[in-house]
């Protein structure tokens, strides 16, 4: 098991040890901490990704700005008009992002459709287990956001049917490719612990264990290598002085959120679809970056 793995795994059981000392409330704020620093942060480059992809490199910085922030409005108008649709997309869409992240290197020279559907299967196995874990704050998130109420019973069959899907594209992977079979069980077994965290945490906080630890910093350090060619703190430097203003303008609008919500569950489902929104555009420039 890789260093950076063990390093995870030990700040992941911290994070689960102090759900026995911490309020729900402290819980809360420790995770939306966590979300708002390396979380945002880590999305908070996406422009100065794209001038680094090749294809693009050409066009205007003022025209890649305003292509980015049209999705992220187009995202928004998804969730204001069609919100069980565009729920159902990010789903789909953060599932393959999460998974990515996790496998794109493991699974470089496997067959490209079973590929996409091991990182889907991998990333929907996360978040059904978080939505099933914490069956009672989500339902009445995905209420405030769609008007649809979802029961325990459709959680946990989302639940087994991602677990079906993970199950069936690593018995043909490893059918492929028996070296698989070794990162298969390593990654299975990171699920395990995350299962257990999201089962012991609060939604927040257990959501924020796995988006900082387990996505958000392991994405940064592929980022920094991309843009600069290796990862250094002088290196994490120039990421963090490329990203703090596009990071502040993020920060603002959450506040800005904060603000005009009335009560906790509004302003989950608001944060829920403001993190939906900068997600759509962020996968298609992590995409672009892992093809180079």
């Amino acid at each position: 098991m890789q260093n950076r793995h063990k390093t995870i795994i030990l700040l992941s059981f911290l994070g689960l040890w102090l759900t026995s000392y911490l309020s729900v409330e402290i819980q809360m704020l420790l995770g939306l901490s966590l979300i708002f620093s390396f979380g945002i942060l880590h999305g908070a480059n996406d422009l100065q990704l794209i001038n680094q992809i090749e294809e693009v490199k050409k066009v205007n910085f003022i025209k890649i700005l305003g292509a980015y922030v049209l999705l992220v409005l187009l995202s928004v108008l998804l969730f204001m008009k069609v919100p069980l649709f565009a729920l159902i997309l990010f789903i789909l869409v953060s599932s393959y992002h999460f998974g990515e992240q996790n496998w794109q290197q493991i699974l470089q020279n496997s067959n490209k459709v079973i590929s996409i559907v091991m990182q889907c299967s991998y990333g929907l196995l996360i978040l059904s287990s978080i939505f099933y874990f914490n069956t009672v704050e989500v339902e009445k998130i995905i209420l405030k956001i769609t008007a649809l109420s979802i029961t325990e019973t459709q959680f946990l069959i989302l639940f087994l049917t991602a677990i079906v899907m993970y199950l069936i594209a690593a018995i043909i992977l490893v059918v492929q490719n028996k070296q698989i079979l070794s990162p298969i069980i390593e990654q299975s077994f990171y699920i395990l612990i995350l299962c257990i965290i999201f089962k012991a945490a609060s939604l927040i906080l257990g959501f924020a264990i796995y988006f900082i630890l387990w996505h958000s910093i392991p994405s940064l350090y592929d980022q920094i290598k991309f843009m600069y060619g290796s990862y250094n703190v002088e290196n994490f430097k120039k990421y963090f002085r490329s990203a703090f203003w596009y990071w502040i303008v993020s920060l603002v609008g959450v506040f800005i959120l904060y603000f005009v919500s009335k009560d906790m569950i509004i302003f989950d489902a608001l944060f829920f679809s403001f993190l939906a929104s900068i997600t759509f555009p962020h996968f298609i420039v992590i995409v672009k970056m892992y093809k180079k």
